[in-house]
């Protein structure tokens, strides 16, 4: 069969043909696994933002499933801001990927989303190869402005926001500083994880002393120009960062945690 949908006068673009993309869903039908469908599809930039989806019946076909997991999917999506309903008119996906991407990744995170594990396992390895070549290639100057990112993060307080960007900042500039152009390229492109990451693991307990000990670990080590120490302290700040985050996945009730070798997270969050 095929799926269509007409634009309308609130549609910047017309949803693609979604037989294409969506198969049945095999096992017995739920909203989550409807909703892990859709959202894996509007993640990966199959359907762009101001596409109106095709009604419920339609997709429901598609995925071979009852009308009312897909309507319990869509007001999912709705109610996280991933698309907008408009009654009357239809599900709108929703402008702007800058906001949209971090819900995607959040929600696909609580999940256990194949493609967001794969994305936290790559900013792993990515960060220590980027520490590695910064620690090679720092100037003065370079190690000056990570000493500035870090003392951004102790001087936050308990400004979350600002923390959080001062983490962030001192990731990108690791990776800057790396001069690869690609690596750099890369970790900027998944900003919206480093940003989801730490605001999920903001309220675990031992955070911001953790994350301040650890990246002071990697600044000393790219202050001495030392490769295999950067590349340790950037994989032991990756292993404890990501078992805090698969701590904050799973609702752990006392926040403890103890760090996995691989620095995934569990899917089965």
């Amino acid at each position: 069969m095929t799926v269509t949908s007409q634009p309308d006068q609130h549609s910047s673009a017309a949803a693609p043909d979604l037989a294409q993309l969506l198969r049945p869903v095999v096992r017995e039908s739920s909203v989550s696994e409807v909703a892990k469908r859709l959202l894996d599809h509007l993640s990966a930039g199959d359907i762009r933002p101001g596409t109106r989806l095709p009604a419920e019946r339609q997709l429901a076909e598609a995925l071979g499933v009852a009308r009312s997991s897909v309507r319990g999917a869509l007001s999912a999506l709705d109610v996280l801001g991933i698309i907008e309903i408009r009654p009357g008119s239809g599900s709108y996906v929703r402008e702007g990927t800058s906001e949209f991407l971090p819900r995607a990744i959040n929600w696909g995170l609580m999940l256990g989303q194949r493609r967001t594990q794969d994305l936290v396992e790559v900013r792993t390895y990515m960060e220590g190869v980027s520490a590695r070549l910064a620690a090679e290639r720092a100037s003065d100057e370079d190690v000056a402005r990570l000493e500035e990112h870090l003392r951004h993060m102790r001087d936050a307080g308990g400004d979350v926001t600002a923390f959080i960007d001062a983490d962030i900042a001192f990731h990108l500039e690791t990776a800057r500083i790396a001069r690869n152009t690609v690596l750099s390229d890369i970790l900027h492109s998944i900003r919206a994880l480093l940003q989801v990451w730490m605001e999920r693991v903001s309220d675990i307990e031992g955070t911001v002393s953790g994350t301040l000990c650890e990246h002071d670990a990697v600044l000393q080590a790219i202050r001495d120009r030392d490769p295999e120490a950067a590349d340790r302290a950037m994989a032991e700040h990756m292993r404890m960062a990501s078992a805090r985050l698969r701590a904050s996945v799973d609702g752990s009730a006392d926040g403890s945690v103890d760090g996995s070798a691989d620095g995934s997270v569990d899917g089965e969050a």
